[in-house]
């Protein structure tokens, strides 16, 4: 895989060397927006003990909250694929979207209009300044890929950064099967 550069609807993977990270440890988030001033992005792997309805009780819905990363962990984000059914969506890849309106996606779950392979939510975001990605990636923190996964929505999130590390190949094939806690090794 050659290095790509990091562009909205890309995937940026954690670098086994970040084992000790407890923000990003064995991450895979989905970039939302990058550019020269700053990039922005959800962790996609990091489901919490959360439903929807547990942060929002007018809401009638049982969906996953995920960890979307260390920034604003007190706001609640979503991406989806259904532009056509939440207006002011803004695409962020293939058939991907980010946000929208939010009294039109109450409306969508409380009547049971969305599945969980339709949209997901997030609390909190990952993001970084002018130049910081850029600076994580020189040090190897991470690696992009392309976002090749057939519906992030539906992705098994206990085995998607093992996937993504096997898919890489060479030496990253040790770090797959390595243990949660590199201590108990």
């Amino acid at each position: 895989m050659s290095y790509l550069k990091p562009l909205k609807g890309r995937l940026l993977i954690a670098e086994p060397s970040i084992l000790n990270d407890s923000s990003f440890n064995r991450s895979i988030i989905l970039i939302t927006e990058h550019t020269e001033q700053n990039s922005v992005g959800f962790i996609l792997n990091r489901p919490l003990e959360y439903t929807l309805q547990d942060l929002l009780p007018d809401i009638h819905s049982a969906f996953t909250i995920y960890q979307g990363g260390p920034v604003e962990q007190d706001n609640l984000y979503f991406v989806h694929k259904v532009p056509e059914l939440i207006p002011e969506s803004i695409e962020v890849d293939k058939g991907v979207f980010w946000g929208g309106n939010f009294e039109a996606l109450k409306k969508l779950l409380n009547t049971n209009k969305l599945t969980k392979h339709d949209i997901r939510f997030f609390l909190g975001y990952s993001g970084w300044g002018q130049n910081q990605l850029n600076d994580e990636l020189n040090l190897n923190s991470w690696f992009i890929s392309e976002n090749d996964l057939k519906n992030i929505f539906a992705e098994d999130d206990t085995s998607l950064w093992r996937n993504k590390i096997l898919q890489k190949g060479g030496d990253y094939k040790i770090w797959a099967n390595a243990p949660n806690d590199v201590n108990l090794n």
